[in-house]
Order: structure tokens, then sequence, then C-alpha cells
């Protein structure tokens, strides 16, 4: 994979102007991805995995890492050609011109990111918390997303330096994982044969593509980084290598930890647990006081939750610009120049859909809703490959996009009925705003 002129870089001066403050470093970035993959995904979800595949967790993470490095690859193109906020909205305008197109795809990624965040932050305020604290859920949630909200609204540059100390801290509580089953192997305990096993009567190869849709979860989050594409310095330098070098990072990590979980665990005590990894911690013995593992896993789950909340209203800000959401999303702070508008709206919209559905639902339609953003980002890959650029970019190969497709059709096969249910519900009210929008558009030009 290299640019278009054969490099992977780009020449000085040539990023675009924006109403956002550039300040995303390379290194930034690498750590804005790394922390968002490795979030809530393998902390709250190691036991639904569990429930699919029994101890052959690393099956489907495997697959998911896989089938995520493809779009991925797809995303390098694009928002090094075109380093616009908005992400997958922008790429569908510019390939398929048409409004309405641009908007479904758009809205999908937004409604994703705030079922996402809607879905953390019920992971935040359940056991993890409860084992701490006893706080009510329904009270713990919204209070939750408010204080990031107010992070977000901050700055671009303080979200990020929160970021960074937030991604040390999940990484070692995962690290800390495989480092105390290794210690427990090595005594006698544990047992490494369970890493192989199905749950009885299960068909393997079903089993691991069923599962592979919870896991993909794990990895979605490498899309919110398209989304601040405005605010990172030199993107077509250093977008494609901070992008690709944290999702292979956090895939071998979710391996290591699916192996290790399998091995610490029986499939059964997983997947009836919604603290999976507090009790493999448990089980091994290791000489740390379980609620020092509890307040880990809260932060990576308030950090999974701050980089997509950052997504969201970033692209709500992009949407506004382009013109397909309501001009007053695109109003920034004077001297913070962060969208504080569409924070309070995206904000608003995830606290309402804590007191609706369960983190397993929240989940999947997650997926779902991406899948769409997905399959719509590698066919606009292909379409947008005569269009050139006076600046230099990143360039995948071909079949890197035409594979992406194949396996965005191959999930959303998979999907359960209930799924489709909420995500065409999330679909029919972005259709209801895309109209409001014209209508008062068309109402505004008119006066």
């Amino acid at each position: 994979m290299t640019s278009e002129h054969g490099r992977a870089t780009t020449t000085a001066g040539h990023e675009a102007p924006s109403k956002l403050k550039r300040g995303i470093t390379g290194p930034l970035l690498f750590v804005f991805i790394l922390g968002d993959v490795l979030g809530a995904g393998v902390y709250a979800l190691t036991g639904e995995l569990s429930a699919e595949v029994g101890g052959a967790m690393w099956l489907p993470l495997l697959l998911a890492l896989l089938l995520a490095l493809l779009t991925a690859g797809s995303y390098a193109e694009l928002v090094t050609k075109h380093p616009r906020a908005g992400g997958a909205a922008v790429f569908a305008q510019r390939a398929f011109g048409s409004p309405i197109v641009s908007f479904l795809v758009g809205f999908c990624m937004l409604a994703a990111g705030v079922v996402s965040a809607a879905g953390l932050a019920l992971a935040f305020a359940g056991d993890y918390l409860a084992a701490l604290v006893p706080i009510a859920p329904a009270i713990a949630a919204p209070v939750f997303l408010l204080l990031v909200a107010a992070l977000n609204a901050r700055g671009i540059r303080e979200s990020m330096a929160g970021n960074v100390v937030m991604t040390i801290v999940e990484l070692t509580g995962l690290l800390l994982i495989i480092v105390a089953v290794a210690f427990m192997v090595l005594g006698g305990g544990g047992d490494v044969s369970r890493v192989g096993e199905f749950p009885a009567g299960a068909n393997p190869a079903l089993a691991t593509l069923a599962a592979a849709i919870i896991a993909y979860y794990s990895f979605v989050g490498f899309e919110t980084s398209a989304n601040v594409a405005e605010e990172i310095k030199d993107p077509a330098k250093v977008y494609p290598r901070a992008l690709i070098g944290s999702l292979l990072v956090a895939g071998v990590v979710y391996l290591l930890v699916g192996l290790a979980s399998a091995i610490a665990l029986p499939a059964d005590e997983l997947s009836g647990s919604s603290s999976p990894l507090l009790d493999v911690f448990a089980a091994t013995g290791a000489p740390l006081p379980g609620w020092v593992f509890s307040v880990i896993a809260l932060v990576a789950v308030a950090n999974g939750a701050l980089l997509t909340m950052i997504m969201a209203s970033r692209l709500a800000f992009g949407m506004a610009e382009q013109g397909l959401l309501p001009a007053v999303l695109g109003r920034v702070l004077p001297r913070r120049r962060t969208p504080w508008v569409a924070i309070l709206v995206t904000t608003a919209i995830a606290i309402g859909l804590t007191f609706v559905g369960d983190l397993g639902t929240l989940a999947e339609t997650v997926v779902l809703l991406l899948l769409f953003v997905f399959l719509s980002t590698n066919v606009a890959v292909l379409v947008l490959r005569r269009e050139r650029v006076e600046h230099d970019h990143f360039r995948v190969w071909t079949w890197v996009p035409v594979l992406g497709i194949g396996s965005c059709v191959l999930l959303l096969t998979q999907q359960e009925p209930h799924v489709w249910l909420f995500g065409g519900i999330a679909i029919g009210v972005g259709l209801v705003a895309y109209a409001v929008t014209r209508v008062g558009r068309k109402a505004a030009s008119r006066s």
C-alpha cells in the first residue's frame, strides 16, 4: 500500500483550511485510535463471545481483526485524499453525488456513535461501578455522559491528553490479565485445552461467524478517527501508519486476552458474567485487590465513550457544514473552537437512549449501522479512483476494498431480526430528520 505517487507522504502546506484547530500529531492519533479500539468491547463483551464459541474466543477475534483491516485500508486512502470532518458522509457525497445517500451514510455513522455511547454509559454504570459504589444506573449513566461532554467541549487537545492517560490505564488492565494468567499457568493452574473447545453441539464455523459480529464491535472504533481528520497535522503522512498500527496492536492484545480468559475460567462461568474480566482476574489469585481492576475497567469504558462522543459531535458538525443537518450544529466555541451545539445535542440523545435497550442489543445495532457505512466507504474508494487531488495521499491495493465489500455483506447476513428492527428505526429517524432539514433550508432560502 502506497501513496498516489508511490510513497505515503504529503507536501507541507497542502492542508485545507478549517475552522477546527489542527492539534493532533501522529503519536496522539495512534493513541486516539488505540484507545477507542481498546475500549469497552473486550471488557464488557467477553462473556457474550464465550457464550457463542466457548473457549475458542481467539478465532472470532482474529476473524474480526482481518475484516476490520480491510475496511481500514479504504479509510486510510479516503481520509488522506479528502481530510475533512464528516468522514464517510463526505466520501459518499463525493462518490455518489446524492444528498440522500450521503445523509443516510453520515446519519448511520452518527446514530452508531450515539448508540455506542449510550451502551458504554450503561456498561460504566453496571457491575464494574457497583463493585465500588452503590449508585443506581439510571443516575450514574446520565451523569457520566455529562462529564464526558464537558471534557469534549473543553478542547481536542485536552480530550486527547485525557485519552492518552486513559489508554495507558486500560492497556495496563489488559496486560494485567495476560500476565496474571501466564503466572497462573506456570503455577499449574488454568486449563490450556479450553482454548479449542466449542459449546456442545455447536458448528465451529457458524459459531465463529456469529461471534465475529460481537467481536467486530471491539474493533470498529477505528472509524472514529476519520471524523477528526480536519484536526490532524499532516494527515496523509501520519494517518495510515497510526490507523493500521493501532489496529494490529489492539488485535494482538485482544487475541492474548481471549486466550487468557479461556484458560482461566470455563466457558459457562464466563458466559454468565456481566463483569467477565474482573472474574478472570479474580480466578488467577493475583495479589491485587479486585476494586483496582474495577477502576481500570471503568477507565477503559470512559475512554471509549469519550472518543465515541468526540466522533459523533465532529460528524454532526461536518454534516452541518455540508448542509445535511441544521446549520446550528456547525457553531463552535469562540476560544475553544469546539462544536458545542453538536456536543450538547449528541449527548442529550445518548442520555435518552440509556433508558432503553441493553448493552448486547445496542452493541449489535452499532455493528449493523456501521456495516452500511463501511459498505459505502469501500465502494466509494473504487468510485473515486478516477478523481485526482493536488496533494499526495495513501493508496490501498484494489483487492482490499473489494474484499471489504464482501466482508460487509457477509456480516450483514448474520444479523438477528430484532437488531434489524432497531437499525430500521434509527434509519427511519434519519429520513425524517433529512426531510425536516430540507424543508427548513428551502423555507430559509425563500425568506
